[in-house]
């Protein structure tokens, strides 16, 4: 009698699929966060394989902050196309024109202001839950969250107060205006979301390989040099992260590793123009996935504040 063991892979797979499928029996309105993004990537494919030959039952949803890079949103309208999906987007520049969203004076991040047009979001369409890809390896605050992650009924986080998940089993239950954050990636690193990406062909945006593209230096770090700005009729949406004077500027051979919007994207210095290589460089990499995200450098209980308020 021959018994079969799932590997790592294979077994990081099949967590997340049931966990997809735990969704579809549980929740009446689910959808995808799907950015374009390695992690959201994987999610897809998982859709599809929980879900196939039928349609993945759930609808993507986007939020833009109005600096996204170009190749990012062509890619994600091409994938939600090709999937034959609904991919609903609402954006951070309509909030602001609404009112539902504030700028800062000097606030150079737009991350903060996702928070409320998400929470729209969530409100317009009657969410009762977003499958997001984020995963345990990624920061702190990430670390502290489980497979279901509870908000409340103003889409707030406590880290404190978190329902078991003991043998597998989710407690799903909602009263009316809460809602459910679920993460199949939870257990899932950087190296196993690319080595799937590897074993399973999959697409990704040409920004996560090696390119030449101009940065400045900001922080202890390299930034992408914003798109100019040509609309003399209203005002510069990256004055705050356009390089000034002093601060070091050149053409670099580079690539994302996780990516934000062009103002809290760094970029690091690379030469990985496949995945093999990719793989190869993370496996030698000293510094965390997200230690080249500007908004987290800001401050280490940044993500953390941010997600008790109700983001990602």
């Amino acid at each position: 009698m021959s018994s079969y063991h799932l590997d790592h892979l294979e077994y990081l797979e099949a967590e997340a699929i049931h966990v997809l499928r735990e969704v579809a029996a549980e929740f009446e309105r689910p959808a995808i966060l799907f950015s374009g993004g390695k992690d959201s990537i994987c999610i897809l494919r998982l859709a599809e394989k929980a879900f196939r030959p039928s349609e993945i039952p759930m609808p993507f949803l986007n939020v833009e902050t109005g600096h996204e890079f170009p190749e990012l949103i062509k890619f994600r309208d091409y994938r939600a196309e090709e999937l034959g999906a609904r991919l609903i987007v609402r954006t951070v520049d309509e909030a602001i024109e609404s009112g539902a969203a504030v700028s800062t004076p000097g606030q150079v991040s737009r991350n903060q202001m996702q928070i409320p047009v998400l929470l729209g979001a969530i409100e317009e369409f009657q969410f009762d839950c977003c499958i997001g890809g984020a995963r345990r390896d990624e920061e702190k605050a990430r670390a502290k969250e489980r497979f279901f992650s509870f908000r409340d009924a103003f889409g707030q986080w406590d880290p404190k107060n978190q329902r078991p998940e003991i043998w597998n089993l989710y407690n799903a239950r909602l009263n009316s205006g809460e809602n459910m954050r679920v993460f199949p990636l939870s257990n899932w690193t950087e190296m196993d979301v690319w080595e799937y990406i590897k074993k399973e062909n999959l697409a990704v945006p040409g920004i996560y390989f090696s390119h030449e593209r101009e940065c400045f230096h900001r922080g202890a770090q390299w930034l992408p040099v914003p798109p100019p700005h040509s609309e003399n009729n209203k005002p510069d949406p990256y004055a705050n992260a356009r390089p000034t004077g002093k601060e070091e500027r050149r053409m670099m051979i580079c690539r994302v590793r996780t990516i934000a919007d062009m103002i809290s994207t760094g970029m690091v210095e690379s030469p990985a123009n496949n995945i093999d290589d990719i793989i190869a460089e993370i496996a030698a990499a000293r510094v965390t996935e997200r230690g080249s995200r500007a908004d987290d450098k800001a401050s280490e209980a940044a993500m953390e504040d941010r997600k008790k308020v109700g983001y990602f």
